[in-house]
């Protein structure tokens, strides 16, 4: 029997409730195949591990995850208890430290979801996000001078590779061949001089050895309208660390909520486990009330089931999905209903395990 051993990191605020509906489903893969053991070590880093330590996490904790073939990631940050830049400076460690270089965020308009987009239904929308995950913008490279002070000083820096934007367009190129053999790449080279317009030339490089994928770019501005104007005609979407992120957030959302987005932080040579979370964060507004949508998280398990080579197993828990929310009668508030975290993953798992039957 195939066993995966998988970090499992809740987090802070909601990341623990939708965590924990994820390990449902996971548990009813195991049970519906037969085939595989998914062996969950949980730690309580963040919040829960700040409160005794006073620390986020364990001075030697990346080399505690190395030895994982994967990790599950809830949500962090708890800004009443600790700033955010500290919560999530782990995050962005796991990243760089394991080469994540490929941030993966589909976005995809389910059955019986509104999109806050006027005329948009099942199918209309459904694109991926490819962000560059591991440099850029939030590579930790500046200062700040006199600090208080009327003549304060900051310094942010982005940092651009030619291995790092070359990877990252080589991915989506890639990417898109499998799907609708379209690319887009997300720039600003009108104002920022040096580090988009090396994107640029780096995507006019690589373009003719993918002659058969369609290519374009937008300034990242117009891209964001676009996406709201007709995401329809976007497939395979490229962006650096910084505009990834908030394309992606925008696309979670017209596609009808963040509970439903999933993630990955994917290390494609696997020399390092890859890393599989929901796009939303830890909520701490409605934290503790049982309300959270734990969609986003059951399908970043499904992503990680993908990666790890179940195929078939993810595309049952992503059906399982399909199937719940066309059905309609259990759904969290966020998509216009009123049953609880725990009742969606229940639902879930049980329609993933009735999946058998049907064969």
């Amino acid at each position: 029997m195939k066993e995966y051993n998988i970090a499992l990191y809740p987090g802070d605020g909601i990341g623990t409730e939708v965590t924990e509906e994820a390990v449902k489903v996971l548990r009813a893969l195991e049970r519906l195949y037969g085939n595989f053991k998914i062996n969950l070590t949980e730690f309580d880093w963040s919040a829960r591990y700040w409160r005794k330590t006073g620390k986020i996490v364990p001075d030697d904790y990346l080399d505690i995850l190395k030895e994982f073939d994967a990790i599950m990631l809830g949500a962090v940050g708890h800004p009443a208890l600790i700033p955010d830049h500290i919560s999530l400076a782990p995050l962005i460690e796991i990243r760089q430290g394991f080469d994540q270089y490929v941030g993966l965020r589909p976005a995809r308009l389910l059955p019986g979801i509104t999109s806050p987009l006027a005329g948009k239904s099942f199918g209309d929308i459904d694109l991926i996000v490819v962000r560059e995950n591991s440099e850029g913008e939030y590579v930790d490279l500046g200062g700040r001078f006199k600090v208080g002070k009327e003549d304060e000083v900051n310094v942010q820096t982005a940092l651009h590779t030619r291995k790092g934007v070359e990877r990252i367009l080589r991915f989506g190129f890639e990417l898109a061949r499998k799907r609708g053999k379209h690319l887009t790449m997300a720039t600003k080279s009108n104002i920022l001089k040096y580090g988009m317009v090396f994107w640029d030339s780096v995507l006019a490089d690589l373009s003719p050895e993918y002659s058969d994928v369609a290519v374009d770019k937008y300034h990242v501005d117009a891209l964001t309208m676009n996406f709201v104007r007709w995401p329809e005609k976007y497939d395979v979407v490229v962006a650096s660390n910084l505009f990834g992120d908030i394309l992606s957030d925008l696309a979670g959302v017209i596609t009808g909520s963040l509970g439903l987005a999933p993630s990955g932080c994917i290390n494609p040579e696997r020399d390092y486990p890859s890393l599989f979370e929901p796009v939303h964060g830890s909520a701490p507004d409605i934290a503790g009330r049982g309300i959270a949508n734990p969609i986003a998280a059951i399908r970043s398990a499904a992503m990680m089931m993908d990666f790890l080579g179940e195929s078939e197993a993810a595309e049952r828990v992503e059906q399982a999905v399909i199937e719940s929310l066309a059905d309609g009668s259990v759904r969290t508030p966020d998509i216009g209903g009123s049953a609880t975290t725990a009742e969606v993953g229940d639902d879930i798992a049980k329609r993933v395990e009735r999946a058998k039957k049907r064969e």
